[in-house]
């Protein structure tokens, strides 16, 4: 292919079926291509077709309309027939904006899969995939969304028991070691603790990544929290958020927060619920359970990010991990991501808590999971060592303690 830029022009040997997007900047084209294999992708494909709607989430620039396009493309290979709806178009919120089975009768007659992308965009999404899957139950229908406050409370009560729910996180450590091998992953394993995994920040060179970061969150990550309940304040959103990454690997007081910040603690619980729910953060509650001096899980958690380059991006921080006072807390959240990740894509239903006394033992995550407990200590060196504290062992039926370090992250990712 040619392409004219001004007086120049160039060939390109690229395959375009691949290509996502480019962007053009002094005389430089970078292409983007969708050459990392989803993990979610096998998970859904092996959900679909059974009396289920599936829904998609995760925050935006993730992916999610990559790979809705690469299932739609993989069942038209099949010999099924597919239709992709962006409800970011006007006409396809039109289509769809309704309750009328005749309507939707006419949109979905002799359809397989029916891909609707950015759903939460229709006012009548829930009553609608309700009316479709009772219907017309031939009809697999697959709806992604950039926020479950909206497409959740849309979807949630027309769709109870109806519905399939996954999360597209950014990319995953397995998932880059899959396509390009373990050798490259090590390699990065410091620049994916500066710039994060966004797919479309991983495969760019320093300036580019940070300039991607920056226009995140710079405000359109959270664009759906800005729309949501007249919430307007970007500037309360942004400051809360840089408080949040401060403090990461730390205790939150939503008090504490509410001091800092001169914003009421109820409005602080809302931004970070709400913060939560476009998935820019998650919480981690105390495990307390069995120990007198345990401290108590509904007064106290800490909260991380589902991207360590977005914490990093809030601070405007990019230095190398090891010149950084803050590389034990990125390292921490980095490796509980990353576990959150395995568990989904091996289908293990997990609970996450940290476990504190008053006395000062503490435990960095704890994952439990059928009555048992694993145990996990994050240490960015190998030279740091740790223990399972007694009084731990000693109430709960722990599983296995591990200490996740540089060296030995690859046997639990």
């Amino acid at each position: 292919m040619i392409m004219n830029l001004g007086c120049k022009s160039i060939l390109f040997n690229v395959d375009f079926r691949n290509v996502t997007s480019y962007n053009y900047n002094e005389n430089k084209i970078y292409f983007f291509v969708t050459m990392i294999a989803r993990d979610v992708f096998n998970l859904i494909n092996n959900t679909l077709f059974k009396d289920n709607v599936i829904l998609l989430f995760g925050t935006r620039r993730v992916g999610k309309t990559t790979l809705l396009k690469e299932i739609v493309k993989y069942h038209e290979s099949m010999g099924k027939k597919c239709v992709y709806m962006d409800c970011e178009h006007a006409a396809s919120r039109q289509k769809l904006d309704t309750t009328n089975d005749q309507s939707l009768r006419l949109l979905t007659e002799g359809i397989d899969i029916l891909a609707i992308d950015e759903a939460q965009n229709i006012e009548t999404i829930g009553k609608t995939l309700k009316i479709i899957h009772d219907t017309f139950p031939k009809v697999q229908v697959i709806a992604t969304g950039s926020s479950s406050f909206d497409l959740a409370n849309k979807t949630g009560e027309p769709l109870v028991g109806r519905m399939r729910q996954f999360l597209l996180y950014p990319f995953s450590v397995k998932e880059i070691w899959n396509q390009d091998g373990f050798l490259k992953v090590t390699a990065n394993i410091d620049n994916f603790l500066r710039f994060g995994l966004y797919p479309r920040v991983y495969p760019m060179g320093e300036k580019d990544a940070i300039d991607e970061l920056e226009t995140l969150v710079g405000g359109y990550l959270y664009k759906d929290l800005l729309t949501f309940d007249g919430i307007r304040n970007s500037e309360q959103i942004l400051s809360l958020l840089q408080c949040l990454a401060l403090q990461l690997g730390s205790e939150v007081s939503y008090y504490e927060l509410s001091n800092s910040l001169q914003i009421c603690t109820n409005t602080i619980k809302k931004y970070i619920d709400l913060l939560e729910k476009c998935y820019v953060i998650f919480k981690i509650p105390a495990l307390s359970r069995n120990m007198r001096n345990e401290i108590a899980g509904n007064r106290t958690r800490k909260i991380y990010f589902y991207d360590v380059g977005i914490r990093n991006a809030l601070l405007s921080s990019y230095q190398p991990i090891n010149m950084r006072p803050d590389a034990g807390g990125i390292w921490e959240n980095f490796c509980i991501v990353e576990l959150k990740k395995k568990a989904q894509r091996e289908r293990r239903h997990t609970r996450y808590y940290f476990w504190r006394t008053v006395s000062g033992s503490e435990i960095d995550l704890i994952e439990e999971e059928n009555g048992e407990f694993n145990v996990y200590e994050f240490k960015l060196s190998p030279s740091k060592k740790a223990k399972l504290p007694k009084g731990f062992a000693e109430h709960y039926n722990v599983k296995s303690f591990n200490v996740i370090n540089k060296e030995n992250w690859y046997k639990y990712f």
